[in-house]
């Protein structure tokens, strides 16, 4: 039971410093951090679309970070590296974060996933599935609404390594509404798109 608790208890702290940093390197383009163990310490790698705005000048941002890190959760020698993210519209967390003060700045769900639908394919996805959930439009209950382009692996080894996922929260008058993104970045070795039927007679048409 106690191990269970320390689990439970990380797994709050991690959540938390997740939230701090989003807030902080929100101008930045900030993706998501992943906390390592090491023999040295906790190493944070922070994933962000501006990288200089996180380092910030002769690194200066980045001691002041590591000391609030270190203060505020109580993490020993924090080591903090920041990698960069080329292309924002294939990172599912950048994503979702865009929808998200899309939908804070009052523009229309249905508006801005197809808007996204159509740039994250055009910079090279294979597939992307938007889901947004909560009191939309002003209706009296929650509810989800999907919208999808492309093909998107949901179970299975492709959905595990080729699919990034993504969430994030906007805080609108009527209440909280959830934003969930899975981006296919890469087509599978194995998978064959088989040509449709009207393009076959056409070719055997063309061949006569």
């Amino acid at each position: 039971m106690a191990v269970e608790r320390l689990f439970v208890k990380e797994g709050i702290k991690q959540a938390e410093v997740e939230e701090f940093l989003a807030k902080m390197f929100e101008k930045a383009g900030y993706s998501h951090t992943e906390i390592q163990r090491t023999p040295l310490g906790t190493r944070f790698i922070i994933y962000a679309h501006k990288p200089g705005l996180v380092i910030g000048r002769s690194g200066r941002r980045i001691n002041e970070i590591t000391n609030e890190i270190k203060q505020k959760f109580g993490f020993e020698n924090p080591l903090i590296d920041v990698k960069e993210v080329d292309e924002p519209f294939l990172d599912a967390n950048i994503v979702a974060r865009r929808i998200v003060h899309a939908l804070e700045r009052g523009i229309n769900f249905k508006k801005v996933a197809n808007y996204y639908l159509e740039r994250v394919i055009e910079v090279g996805a294979i597939g992307i599935a938007i889901k947004v959930g909560g009191k939309l439009m002003g209706a009296e209950r929650s509810r989800f609404q999907k919208f999808k382009r492309g093909f998107v692996a949901y179970s299975g080894d492709y959905a595990e390594t080729l699919v990034d996922t993504g969430y994030a929260q906007a805080n609108l008058k009527p209440g909280i509404v959830g934003v969930q993104v899975r981006i296919m970045r890469e087509e599978p070795k194995e998978f064959i798109l088989k040509e449709p039927k009207e393009k076959k007679e056409e070719k055997a048409v063309e061949s006569q």
